[in-house]
This record gives C-alpha cells, sequence and structure tokens, in this order.
C-alpha cells in the first residue's frame, strides 16, 4: 500500500511513548487556560511576561486593524511593507545599536533564511549542539560545512576551529573561509544562557561571525526588554547576526534579524523566506512595538524575576529536583518518556498544566517537565504549584529528599 510507513512510523511513536497529539485551548485569561470545560494553572506558555493580554499591546492591534485591515495583503516586496513594519525595524535596530533590522514571519522562518541565504560552499557552520530545530534544519541542508560544539563548550569549539585546519589570522591567511558561529542567548529547553562574553572573543580569534538566536531573551533580558545584546552590551560588531522572536517575551507573533545594512540588504534580496512570504500584518507590527513600549519600564521583568526566586527556593526546600537555571525555564528531568507522561497527567489532575517534553525535542534519557514561569503568576500561584509539584513527584520516587 502506497506510503503505508506513515501509520507504521505514527504506531512506534506511541510504542515509545512519544507520540505527540495537540489538545485544544478553549480560553485563556493570565495563567489560566480552559480545556474541554475544565480550568487549568499553565506553567507551560512562553508567554513570561503575560504581554498577549496586555491592554495597551491589544489597543494598538486593534488600531492597526481599523488603519490597515486584518492582514498585510501582499509580500513586503510587492505592497505588503507599510510605515509600521518600518517603525518596527527602525526601532530595534535603533534600541540595539545595529544599523538595521528586517521582520519575519516566524522565528523559523527567520534562521532559515539565514543559513540558506548565507549559504555558499565556503561557508561553515559551528553551531552549539542545543540550537533550536529551525536553526539545526537548515544547517543540516544548506551549501556549506555544518558542525556542532557540545552545549556552552568553547574547548570544543576551538578544536573544531583547528580540525577545519582554521589559523588565527595573525599566524596565517591561508585557507581562508567564512565562519559562522551560532549559539542562543536562553536555551528553550534548559534554561541557561548561551556563553555569549566567550564566544564573541572566539569568533574575533578566527576572524568569524558569531549569530545569537535571542528567542528566549527577547522581552524577558535587557534594562528596557530588548534581550541578551542589551543585557551584555553586545555590539554589532561582536554579534553580526542577532534574530530575536515576538512570540514570548512580547506576547505577539514574528521575528527579527538585526545586523549590518549589507547583510539586511542580502537578506532582503537572496532570504526566499523573506521575499516570497507575505508580510507580516501592520496590525501585528503596531502590536509587537507597543509591546516593547510598554516593557521598557522593566517592572513585568521586576516580578518575574521575583517569581522565579520564590519557585527556586521552595524546590529546594522541598527536594524537587530542579536545575541551575535561573531563567523563566524550569525544567525538571525524569529522564522516562513514559513516566514524564504520568506526572503530567497527575498535575492536570490537581489544576496544573505541566506539559512533558520528551525525545526528539530533547536528548533521549532527558525526557522533562518544562515548568515556564511568568508574571502573569500570583506569589500564591507558585506556592500552590510547588505543594502539587511534592505531592506528585513523591509518588514516582523522583524528590530529592522528603
Amino acid at each position: 500500500m502506497a506510503f503505508a510507513y506513515l501509520q507504521a512510523a505514527l504506531n512506534a511513536r506511541k510504542r515509545e511513548g512519544l507520540l505527540r497529539q495537540r489538545r485544544i485551548i478553549d480560553s485563556s485569561a493570565g495563567a489560566m487556560i480552559e480545556v474541554d470545560g475544565q480550568h487549568f494553572l499553565s506553567f507551560s506558555g512562553n508567554d513570561y511576561l503575560g504581554q498577549r493580554q496586555d491592554i495597551a499591546v491589544m489597543q494598538a492591534w486593534v488600531e492597526g486593524i481599523s488603519s490597515y485591515g486584518v492582514g498585510s495583503g501582499a509580500s513586503p516586496l510587492v505592497t505588503g511593507h507599510t510605515r509600521a513594519h518600518q517603525q518596527l525595524e527602525e526601532f530595534l535596530a535603533s534600541g540595539l545599536k545595529r544599523e538595521a533590522a528586517l521582520l519575519f514571519n516566524s522565528g523559523f522562518a527567520a534562521n532559515q533564511a539565514i543559513c540558506q541565504a548565507l549559504a555558499n560552499p565556503n561557508l561553515c557552520i559551528l553551531s552549539d549542539k542545543l540550537m533550536h530545530a529551525s536553526f539545526v534544519e537548515a544547517a543540516k541542508h544548506c551549501d556549506g560545512t555544518y558542525k556542532r560544539f557540545r552545549h556552552n563548550d568553547i574547548d570544543h569549539l576551538t578544536t573544531l576551529f583547528a580540525s577545519s585546519n582554521r589559523q588565527a589570522p595573525q599566524q596565517s591567511q591561508a585557507n581562508i573561509q567564512d565562519y559562522l558561529i551560532a549559539t542562543e542567548g536562553v536555551f528553550s529547553m534548559d534554561g541557561d544562557l548561551g556563553r555569549l562574553d566567550e564566544l564573541h572573543k572566539v569568533a574575533q580569534q578566527y576572524d568569524a561571525w558569531l549569530m545569537v538566536d535571542d528567542a528566549h531573551g527577547m522581552g524577558v533580558l535587557g534594562k528596557t526588554g530588548l534581550g541578551s545584546a542589551e543585557q551584555l552590551n553586545l555590539s554589532q560588531s561582536q554579534v553580526p547576526i542577532l534574530m530575536g522572536t515576538f512570540g514570548k517575551g512580547i506576547g505577539t507573533s514574528g521575528a527579527f534579524v538585526a545586523g549590518s545594512q549589507v547583510l539586511i540588504d542580502y537578506l532582503v534580496n537572496f532570504a526566499k523566506h523573506y521575499v516570497y512570504s507575505t508580510a507580516m500584518p501592520p496590525a501585528m507590527a503596531m502590536a509587537t512595538y507597543a509591546s516593547f513600549q510598554s516593557l521598557a519600564d522593566g517592572v513585568k521583568q521586576q516580578t518575574l524575576t521575583q517569581r522565579i526566586a520564590q519557585f527556586r527556593q521552595l524546590c529546594l526546600q522541598t527536594g524537587v529536583p530542579i536545575t541551575d537555571s535561573q531563567t523563566a525555564i524550569q525544567p525538571i528531568v525524569i529522564g522516562d518518556p513514559v513516566k514524564c507522561v504520568k506526572i503530567s497527567e497527575d498535575l492536570k489532575q490537581l489544576g496544573l498544566w505541566v506539559t512533558a517534553i520528551r525525545y526528539p525535542t530533547v536528548p533521549k534519557g532527558t525526557d522533562r517537565l518544562r515548568i515556564t514561569l511568568s508574571a502573569s503568576h500570583k506569589h500564591t500561584d507558585i506556592d500552590a504549584f510547588v505543594d502539587a509539584l511534592v505531592i506528585v513527584l513523591k509518588r514516582y520516587q523522583v524528590l530529592t529528599h522528603d
């Protein structure tokens, strides 16, 4: 029978406890979601600052619809690039101290576009082992060489340069090749930070470019919410390619790439994911701009920081096995996909929504509860959540101590 492997692959996933299924969210308000008529306190989303339902953001969306309609109507190079898009790009470029910025419909599209547009036989991409799948898939299939260094392992990265016969510029100008080092500002499954200060020094030593995917840092990190580059004061020369998304801490949707004018002009001309896609709705651009403006005072970021500290302190006191993450992403590694799903379901019985993340999203043997905290959570929400974690994890002998 034609395409019989489709059902066979699904059956195999189910046997291994790895089958993915969607759940319909009927409504959401703050940190609460409704599923099948039941209400849950959610610890699984990426809306770290509660911006999806911020009044100023929603009002900007409505005003954008009034001015431009619900869609852009065309690709950016036809009639889809509006004053609203331009305003957001100029704001990002100025705030991040870059020459220019370019909007994309998603972080997936932005990462794909970077790899596709820059690809050539002389390109060598060296990325952190835990880079997001959107980048990994693009890098694997681009016209060039692709290697991965162990997570946050600077020494391993330098050995990859050595194995590529790359010498520091002061030693040799032979075998000149374009090198791109890629990492994340905040890693999506572990919540730890990329070693950006050290990586940009390696990049300078070997005349390479450093790219940072700051999807999970945007909005949350930095004095005004402009992410890792703002927090560490990393210039355009230190991070020539900066990618960020709006669908997490900013609360809207879409993404951007920021860098030199030459880089952005090149992407406008050669990035197929930009050239041949309908532009994001202008109303979305207006809502995104409004979200950045509302986060500039840092109040919601301070609330999130307090919730993270509270959660971590309670977990350490009660034996809930957390990692060293200091960000809103607080994984509890279970290590077994079946047990992980059972724990997730038991928490739902207590009115708490925590998604089980399994292979291939994370490496085998690191199946986990990917807990995410938000400024929308109240102090009492965190207390109740940790109490529930203790009850459920104790059943499965996961606590580090009683």
